[in-house]
């Protein structure tokens, strides 16, 4: 089982999700722009919280690990990353995804967040995936930046991309 940690990039610090962290990451999440592409919207901090222990508490599957960070940047939560372990036929497998809040955008802040999780992840898991719209250039933009590239998979309208993890013999 694999359990978040601490990770510390050049400008970001990836905390552990805590439900704590609900009250600010409300606000984070509150603009409708950042569902364009996902579908939904904003959460209230009640909601939030629910999910949050949903989440600490786990998916209750044996082998499956969900592993979940706020981003912190300049002494303030502006976005998250996740991962979700499972085990594959020839390792574990983790599919990952990453939110800015819109007043961070444009800043490199998902690219370096999710680089700083890719680092991490690499070394336990034999391949990490991501499913990205096609049309969120800036999605395609992290993918690509972290090591990732297309596949001809799709779900639900994303794309699949995908990259070794350094169990499989890739740089990690």
């Amino acid at each position: 089982m694999i359990v978040a940690e601490s990770i510390a990039t050049q400008r970001l610090s990836l905390l552990p999700l805590d439900v704590s962290h609900a009250d600010e990451m409300a606000g984070v999440l509150a603009d409708p722009a950042l569902y364009t592409f996902t579908g939904g919207g904003p959460p209230s901090v009640a909601g939030l919280r629910d999910r949050y222990a949903r989440m600490l508490a786990g998916p209750g599957e044996p082998g499956v690990s969900w592993c979940n960070w706020v981003i912190e940047f300049e002494g303030r939560l502006v976005g998250t990353v996740q991962a979700t372990v499972v085990p594959g036929e020839r390792g574990q497998v983790a599919e990952i995804a990453w939110v800015v809040g819109v007043p961070w955008q444009g800043r490199g802040i998902a690219g370096e967040a999710a680089g700083g999780l890719v680092a991490w992840l690499a070394p336990r898991v034999i391949e990490i995936v991501a499913h990205v719209h096609p049309e969120h250039a800036a999605s395609n933009g992290v993918a690509r930046g972290v090591g990732m590239t297309p596949t001809h998979v799709w779900h639900d309208g994303e794309r699949l991309w995908h990259r070794s993890g350094s169990q499989a013999g890739a740089a990690g």
